[in-house]
C-alpha cells in the first residue's frame, strides 16, 4: 500500500438505477468487492464495474458553455488531482474505504447522448476510466485517492543473446528480470529474445515501447567491449531523450564491488511514455543492478506519464523535499 500524501481527492459520488442516463450525487456510495457501486446499475460481475471520470475533464465541457457536474457524464465517481485516463491498466488505487484495479481506458459509445447532442463532444469515451472493486467499503465525497506507484509499472524484458535467440542458451537473465518486476508489484506485460543484431534490437526495442502498453523496458545482455555488443547503440537509435541516471547509478554501485564495472556501456533514457534500461547479461548481475534502480522506477513512471499535479485544478502540493517529492531525485547510496 502506498503512504504518504494522497494523489487526489473525491469530488462526488453518483447512481443511478437505470443505464444510459446521467447520475445522481450522493452523500455517500457502498462499494462492493467484485460488483460495483450499490444500488448502481451498471454494477455487477464484470470489468467495468465502477466509472471514474477527472473534474479536470468536465471541466472542458463547461468551457464550451455547458453547464454539467458530477455524475452528467455517467461516471460514478468524480475525481480531482488525477489525471485518470493516463492510468495503465492494472493500476490500483485506494478510494475511501474501497480498494480499485483500473481495466479499461474510455469507451465507444454506440448510442449518442444528451450531451452530445448539445455540444456535438462528450469527453467521457475518449477520458472515462473503468474499474473493478478488489475490496469494498465506503466512499464519500473529500476522500482521498492514494495510487499504488508500483501497479503502475508494466514492464517489458528484452534478452539480446546470440546463442538464446538460438534456443542453445536458457534464457535465465530474463526470466530473473521478469520476476523481480512481479516480485515489486509490477506487471510484465512482454518478453523478447532476440540476436545481438542492431537493427533486430532496434526493431524489437520498438515494438515493446510502441506496441505492448509497456512503459518500462528492460534489456540484458551486449553492454560490453566486444565486437557483437551493440545494444547500447540499438538503444540510443531509438530513445527521444536520454536519462542517464539509472545507467549511471548502476555503474557507480558496481563500481563498489569490482573495476570491471567500467566496462559496461549500458545506457538509458526515453522513447515517448517509455523508459528503457540496459541492463546486464548475468542473471546474477542483473539481480545486483536491479536493487539497484528499483526503488526510483515507481516515482519515475509517475512522472513519465505526466500524472496529477498539473491539470486544470491543482493537485496538493508535491512534498517537503523528500526524495519520493523531488521529479530527479536517485537514491543516495546504491543497494548492495
Amino acid at each position: 500500500m502506498s503512504h504518504g500524501k494522497p494523489d487526489g481527492r473525491v469530488v462526488s459520488v453518483n447512481v443511478a438505477e437505470d443505464k444510459g442516463v446521467q447520475k445522481t450525487p450522493q452523500r455517500s456510495v457502498t462499494l462492493i468487492a467484485e460488483h460495483g457501486v450499490e444500488g448502481d446499475a451498471h454494477a455487477g460481475p464484470w470489468h467495468r464495474q465502477v466509472s471514474l471520470l477527472a473534474d479536470e475533464s468536465v471541466a472542458t465541457m463547461r468551457a464550451q458553455g455547458l453547464e454539467v457536474g458530477p455524475g452528467a457524464f455517467g461516471e460514478n465517481v468524480t475525481t480531482e488531482g488525477i489525471v485518470v485516463h493516463q492510468l495503465p491498466v492494472g493500476t490500483q488505487l485506494r478510494m475511501g474505504e474501497a480498494l480499485l484495479e483500473v481495466t479499461q481506458i474510455g469507451k465507444v459509445c454506440h448510442d449518442r447522448c444528451v450531451i452530445y447532442q448539445q455540444a456535438g463532444d462528450c469527453v467521457m469515451p475518449r477520458e472515462g476510466i473503468f474499474v473493478r472493486v478488489l475490496e469494498g467499503g465506503d466512499v464519500r465525497p473529500g476522500d482521498a485517492i492514494t495510487l499504488e506507484k508500483r501497479s503502475l509499472i508494466r514492464g517489458a524484458v528484452l534478452t539480446v543473446s546470440d546463442k538464446g535467440s538460438r534456443g542453445e542458451r536458457e534464457d535465465e537473465s530474463g526470466a530473473a528480470l521478469a520476476g523481480l518486476l512481479e516480485e515489486m508489484g509490477a506487471a510484465v506485460v512482454a518478453r523478447a529474445v532476440v540476436p545481438d543484431e542492431r537493427d533486430q534490437i532496434t526493431t524489437a526495442l520498438v515494438r515493446l515501447a510502441d506496441e505492448t502498453g509497456a512503459n518500462l523496458v528492460l534489456t540484458t545482455g551486449g553492454t560490453g567491449f566486444t565486437t557483437r555488443d551493440v545494444t547500447p547503440e540499438a538503444t540510443l537509435d531509438v530513445i527521444d531523450r536520454p536519462a542517464p541516471g539509472f545507467a549511471e547509478a548502476m555503474r557507480a554501485g558496481s563500481l563498489a564491488k569490482t573495476p570491471h564495472a567500467m566496462l559496461s556501456r549500458a545506457v538509458s533514457g526515453l522513447r515517448g511514455r517509455t523508459l528503457i534500461i540496459n541492463m546486464p547479461g548475468s542473471p546474477r548481475a542483473c539481480q545486483e543492478q536491479f536493487a539497484m534502480v528499483a526503488p526510483a522506477l515507481p516515482h519515475a513512471i509517475e512522472k513519465l506519464l505526466d500524472l496529477g499535479g498539473d491539470c486544470a485544478t491543482p493537485a496538493p502540493p508535491a512534498g517537503d523535499g523528500t526524495a519520493e517529492s523531488l521529479d530527479a531525485e536517485a537514491p543516495a547510496t546504491p543497494a548492495s
